[in-house]
């Protein structure tokens, strides 16, 4: 069948779906560019992960993606949007080629990354959880607040678990949550869940206001900084103009762009002037590109 564009296979003995002829997605920069958590390496270089109560298991052959546990009816409902697969990477790639050599590099050698549009909420408690942590212990530890509160999916023979409900985290207390070892941010978690859930902030408003307001409405959460909340922003597909910056990316556009030190004010001042509404776009492929060939130490 032809879902907007794309040439749609099911096989429903074995449950999976094939997208035909996929443009711009390799599963490898896609699930390894720093804006997700729980998609998982297998030995066979395909990935497992989890998304809503669906675990599936993603496989590129360089022209196909297959999406096994899978039906039609899911991948219109939920693939679809989670892959954005609606959007023209083409011409985003294009643009951002246009402004410099650097960039031309970046995205050639990342050319299959595509921003997922993940859960708000999920993104809200998984970049709290990243403040100033390596991502092997953020995996770990979104995987025990998993194992804790979410619902057990069986996937062939592994054990998949959903992301927490927000009524999950709230009616348990920080003592409890603990134990997932995510040590002084369980008190961020709780807090800004019970926050969420009160409407002392409402997420629902970010997508209908402008960037500037709906920074400032996530930043009233406990520990969400400027990085934090502009990851949220972007990873959940709310706002495509931030450019997330920490001191990582700092040092990549100081060596890439500056030649010099420049504050993160001053880098993040230099993205929205520079690449605009593409902005998040150009932020994932520079941290690929410039973490993958070791720009930076």
């Amino acid at each position: 069948m032809d879902y907007k564009g794309y040439e749609i296979q099911e096989n429903k003995s074995d449950g999976i779906v094939i997208i035909k002829n996929i443009r711009d997605f390799n599963p490898t920069h896609t699930f390894e560019c720093g804006q997700c958590f729980r998609w998982i390496r297998e030995s066979d270089g395909s990935y497992t992960g989890v998304v809503r109560d669906l675990a599936v298991n993603v496989t590129f052959d360089g022209k196909d993606m297959l999406i096994g546990n899978c039906t039609i009816d899911d991948f219109i409902n939920v693939w679809y949007q989670y892959f954005d697969l609606e959007r023209d990477y083409s011409e985003i790639k294009k643009e951002l080629s246009k402004k410099d050599d650097i960039m031309r590099k970046a995205v050639e050698f990342g050319s299959g990354i595509r921003i997922l549009r993940q859960d708000l909420w999920e993104m809200i408690i998984s970049f709290i959880i990243s403040a100033n942590n390596r991502i092997p212990m953020i995996m770990k530890i979104i995987n025990n607040l998993s194992e804790m509160y979410g619902n057990k999916i069986i996937l062939g023979d592994k054990i998949c678990y959903t992301f927490p409900d927000i009524n999950k985290i709230t009616n348990e207390n920080i003592d409890n949550i603990r134990i997932c070892k995510a040590g002084f941010r369980c008190k961020y978690i709780f807090n800004a869940s019970m926050m969420i859930k009160n409407k002392e902030i409402d997420i629902d408003k970010l997508h209908n206001v402008d960037t500037d307001e709906a920074r400032r409405i996530l930043r009233k959460l406990p520990g969400a900084g400027p990085k934090v909340t502009d990851c949220v922003l972007l990873y959940s597909g709310v706002k495509y103009d931030v450019f997330p910056a920490d001191i990582w990316i700092k040092r990549a556009v100081e060596k890439l762009y500056f030649h010099h030190p420049a504050s993160i004010n001053e880098i993040q001042k230099f993205a929205k002037n520079y690449f605009g509404d593409l902005a998040g776009f150009a932020q994932q492929y520079l941290f690929y590109y410039a973490r993958e060939n070791k720009i930076v130490d």
